[in-house]
């Protein structure tokens, strides 16, 4: 590598970290909030909530590491251009080919690593963190608290007037649950119980009633029903499933849409410094003097037209990956032939 491409890699560098630790933090928040969700109804300490912020760290990186590699490049390119050291450089002898060619590899090495994290390390990532969360419902109990709205057991939003905690066993008094019917055809159900308590057994959590008043209400009738003693039951599916070998996640696409979506999602993003980083170069290398550039109207329509055509055709991968990413590549070429190679 020599003094320029140094030059023009080191001021890349600096963009490419400042934009990617940004939108790093932006989704570790995003996927913090997921962790936060499944927290609601079982319990992890810090080693497991940093343990199944490790099994979601491949989709973080798949997302913001091209995204901020299209973005970098174009505005570290463009800072140049607007210092007018990309005129310097040219003066000097450093034909815009070379640094074509220098961000090209770039890309090209990018987008290798990013489809072995999508398409080796993502299926073994997935199957640890479902099997993980699994465990953990088999062996939770049920995070629920006292004095508390908007709980849920199963379909029944639960509120709890109190709590006592005796001998590592926690017993609630005054207990409603409500459950809403689902269409027109069910009926509305209310359960109020003097107390009673949450069992976990082998992964089904039961919860036993005492002392009660069931409510059972359609447009003409209530029925009430006292008890004695009522027990309701949720069955969790905390089977630990085998490890899948890569090639059987994958071949899951055969019968399953999720996973057409997500192979077309993680290739293409994968694929997407090699399929914009000449749109990127055009956007970024101006004449400062004499024009001002599109470099963020640019950046936001490229990203934005590419991610949309992906979710649209993502349920067809066998279109949508070829398709997509040669015609970004393909009009690219077209307008850096038409931006860059007539000027420079």
């Amino acid at each position: 590598m020599n003094r320029v491409s140094k030059y023009l890699f080191s001021n890349f560098l600096s963009t490419f970290a400042s934009l990617f630790s940004t939108l790093f933090l932006i989704m570790s928040i995003v996927f913090f909030l997921q962790i936060a969700r499944i927290t609601s109804f079982i319990e992890i300490n810090f080693y497991e909530l940093l343990k199944l912020y490790l099994f979601m760290l491949p989709r973080i990186l798949i997302f913001t590491i091209p995204i901020s590699f299209f973005i970098a490049l174009g505005m570290s390119l463009f800072r140049l251009s607007k210092e007018n050291e990309t005129i310097v450089i040219f003066t000097l002898g450093y034909e815009r080919y070379k640094i074509t060619t220098f961000f090209g590899t770039l890309a090209i090495i990018t987008s290798i690593l990013m489809l072995c994290l999508s398409l080796f390390m993502m299926p073994v990532a997935e199957d640890l963190k479902d099997n993980f969360i699994n465990y953990k419902k088999s062996k939770a109990k049920l995070n629920i608290k006292a004095s508390e709205f908007g709980q849920k057991f199963s379909d029944w939003l639960v509120f709890i007037q109190n709590e006592k905690n005796d001998n590592n066993t926690t017993s609630y008094s005054d207990i409603v649950l409500y459950n809403h019917p689902k269409d027109k055809n069910d009926q509305e159900k209310i359960i109020y119980a003097k107390n009673g308590k949450f069992v976990n057994k082998n992964g089904i959590f039961e919860f036993d009633l005492n002392k009660g008043v069931a409510y059972t209400i359609d447009k003409k009738n209530w029925h009430v029903t006292e008890f004695k003693n009522m027990v309701i039951r949720t069955g969790i599916d905390d089977r630990i499933k085998p490890s899948k070998s890569i090639k059987e996640y994958w071949s899951e696409m055969k019968k399953s849409d999720k996973r057409k979506k997500d192979f077309s999602i993680y290739v293409l993003v994968s694929l997407c410094p090699i399929a914009t980083f000449l749109y990127a170069i055009s956007f970024g290398i101006v004449t400062y003097r004499y024009e001002k550039g599109i470099i963020y109207l640019g950046i936001f329509a490229t990203i934005l037209s590419y991610f949309t055509l992906l979710m649209i055709f993502a349920k067809y991968p066998l279109y949508a990956i070829p398709s997509i990413f040669f015609s970004f590549l393909i009009t690219s070429y077209i307008y850096y032939r038409i931006k860059i190679v007539r000027k420079f």
